[in-house]
């Protein structure tokens, strides 16, 4: 089953893909008499991982049913009369991971590390949709892509082991780990560089592990303007998604809906001669297997708050006497 966030005047519903068409979540566990008045369960896609495998199935089953009757019956819409937002809009935590394919790590002149890899969070206010902007703001001129595999934890978990790790995650997602490179040299840090608004595209659907044969089996390829500049397996990771979860378990606690990125592959822009970095206008495309593409376009950003001098004069006048 594959779970998508659609945009609305009302704010983002949760749905269900089917080929090209969408199922409202809500709708159809009312129509399968599956929920009750105020029953919350099927209003987000972090509720709706939660649910028992039985009522997942019900819904999976009744999605297929519902769509046969096409676009325009009751809670079916057509995907490309849509704007698809994040599949998961609310996760208590976005951990991404830095250095985890050996040909990414010797491009960016580092040895294969022996402890385990950088982890460093992003926020969700970086979330974008499949078709969202990568929005490139003032401070940087050096903005880079990373596609990624992104897996989401379905239920609470903390000391996992590798071998039980997998049974933790709800399903898969293409991601994009934006990076401003020389926000990174310039502080040092990787929040600086990798946390700000739109630089955490992905989607399009949530695809549930049912449909997933095995998460170190998918082909990670990035293309920029369609051409194509990243190419890898998950399976040349240096830590699987399931070490991966094991590491991470052993330092915090993960709840339903948090999103963990896994790492880029070899080919980013800055390591290219010259380098190639972003710029307005440009397309970015991510695929992993059959999770489906996320695209991107590149555009430039205002500052979204007013500057230091305009700061001082509205403190101006509000503390004046």
């Amino acid at each position: 089953m594959r779970l998508v966030n659609y945009a609305t005047p009302w704010g983002a519903r949760a749905g269900i893909l089917v080929d090209e068409l969408v199922v409202d979540t809500v709708w159809l566990a009312g129509a399968a008499g599956l929920r009750t008045e105020g029953d919350g369960r099927f209003a987000s896609n972090r509720r709706v991982i939660q649910l028992d495998d039985s009522t997942l199935a019900e819904l999976g089953g009744r999605s297929r049913e519902v769509a046969a009757a096409g676009p325009g019956a009751p809670g079916v819409l057509a995907l490309d009369g849509l704007t698809l937002e994040p599949p998961l809009g609310d996760p208590s935590k976005i951990i991404c991971v830095a250095f985890n394919y050996r040909a990414h790590i010797n491009e960016s002149g580092m040895d294969v590390p022996e402890s385990p890899p950088p982890l460093f969070p992003k926020f969700t206010t970086a979330l974008g949709g499949p078709c969202s902007r990568i929005v490139i703001p003032p401070a940087t001129a050096a903005v880079d892509y990373e596609g990624e595999l992104a897996v989401v934890i379905g239920r609470t978990c903390k000391g996992v082991s590798a071998a039980e790790a997998i049974d933790f995650v709800a399903g898969a997602m293409v991601f994009n780990d934006v990076s401003a490179r020389d926000m990174k040299i310039a502080t040092g840090q990787l929040l600086n560089a990798k946390a700000l608004d739109t630089f955490a595209p992905c989607g399009p659907s949530l695809v549930l592990m049912d449909e997933i044969d095995d998460l170190q089996d998918l082909q990670v390829t990035t293309r920029l303007n369609g051409e194509i500049v990243q190419d890898a397996s998950t399976a040349l990771m240096v830590y699987s998604v399931a070490q991966l979860i094991e590491y991470t378990t052993t330092l915090l606690t993960l709840h339903p809906g948090d999103i963990i990125a896994t790492g880029t592959p070899a080919g980013v822009g800055a390591a290219a001669d010259p380098p190639r970095f972003l710029g307005v206008g440009d397309m970015v495309e991510v695929t992993v297997g059959e999770l489906g593409t996320i695209r991107n376009e590149v555009v430039a950003g205002m500052p979204t708050i007013p500057p230091a001098a305009a700061w001082e004069a509205v403190a101006s006048e509000l503390l004046a006497p």
